[in-house]
């Protein structure tokens, strides 16, 4: 038996913010692996660096490799003030794990892009660092995407028959037999993106989507888009949302109304995969979970949602993030071919060390 603790660092696409965690990974015989949430924090990002995010892909090069830099300053400085509030120093750390933010995704050119400087996390921290986890699995042909499946196989066990993930995206896994998971449509972000211009951040319990008015011929150009009728495995990114989704959702003037549709949206596509995959319960983390209005419309559906503690509704990726990292240090396999479509598993990640 080994015993990890470990730092998981999460930025979703719908740049939330720095999700850490702190946890402990046991690893034991067969497969088996336990843990626990020792503490959890979001550091949401400053006004000036979320403005450099949110434009990030239109930077130009040099303007970008800077930009790595800083994040990854910045996330060194949340996870010192993580610790030192909990009254922990870096020799009680065997390891972070960062996903990074994602900039470019286009596994079908070959390459995906995170950044968030792994070497300038591990010396202002002062602890290794994992990063760069989706590399490898995109040079063996695969997707990249999604990562956390092999978490949710060898993590959460048999509480559900799938997992889905409402962050910035919709992305399932369904862990029977051979695992298989892959993005199903759009989730945070484009909600987000509408309540923006309302003023808020998010949309809190769905509130103004259910205040809205549907427009079912934009829903119905929604749900015929060609990507879901593509086989996985698959995945999304900013730039099929930008150029394919969000064009439909402007023919929608009214801001509450677009919230509205985009919620019907995400449901019919979320129940239609449940329906087609024969999955009787389902088990949801992220965001999303909080949106009471959705989570009522998946139920009209037909879909039984099980929704579990509040930490593991917010940190479930940096959990599992973690959890890739543990993976990686006892050199196994933490990207599995049969959900991203790559010609094998391997074992992605980078290692920076302090020293």
């Amino acid at each position: 038996m080994s015993l990890y603790t470990m730092i998981g660092a999460m930025s979703g696409t719908s740049m939330d913010g720095l999700d850490l965690v702190l946890c402990e990974i046991k690893s034991q015989q067969n497969e088996h692996y336990e843990y626990k949430i020792l503490n959890s924090k979001t550091f949401e990002y400053p006004k000036q660096l979320l403005e450099k995010l949110v434009t990030s892909k239109l930077l130009p090069t040099t303007d970008l490799y800077e930009l790595d830099k800083i994040l990854g300053k910045h996330y060194a400085l949340c996870i010192n003030n993580f610790l030192k509030s909990l009254d922990k120093s870096a020799q009680d750390i065997d390891a972070i794990a960062s996903h990074g933010h994602t900039v470019f995704h286009q596994p079908e050119k070959g390459y995906t892009v995170q950044i968030g400087c792994g070497t300038t996390i591990s010396m202002e921290t002062g602890i290794p660092v994992i990063n760069d986890f989706r590399q490898r699995d995109v040079i063996a042909g695969g997707q990249g995407a999604p990562l956390v499946p092999i978490g949710d196989q060898l993590l959460f066990g048999d509480r559900a028959d799938a997992y889905l993930n409402i962050g910035g995206f919709t992305n399932i896994s369904i862990p029977s037999g051979e695992t298989i998971a892959f993005d199903i449509c759009p989730g945070n972000l484009p909600l987000n993106i509408t309540s923006q211009e309302l003023g808020l951040s998010y949309d809190e319990n769905g509130a103004l989507a259910r205040s809205g008015v549907l427009h079912q011929e934009v829903l119905d150009k929604l749900n015929a888009l060609s990507f879901y009728h593509q086989k996985a495995p698959k995945s999304l990114g900013t730039e099929w949302l930008e150029q394919v989704f969000m064009p439909i959702m402007s023919e929608i003037s009214v801001p509450k109304d677009r919230l509205h549709t985009t919620v019907h949206h995400i449901a019919d596509q979320v129940a239609k995969v449940y329906r087609n995959n024969h999955i009787d319960s389902l088990f949801i983390t992220g965001g999303g979970a909080f949106n009471g209005f959705l989570m009522e419309q998946l139920t009209n559906r037909g879909v039984k949602i099980i929704l579990p503690s509040e930490d593991e509704i917010n940190f479930k990726e940096a959990l599992i993030f973690a959890f890739l990292g543990v993976r990686f240090l006892e050199g196994k396999y933490n990207c599995l071919a049969s959900v991203t479509g790559a010609s094998t598993n391997v074992c992605g990640g980078i290692l920076h060390r302090p020293k």
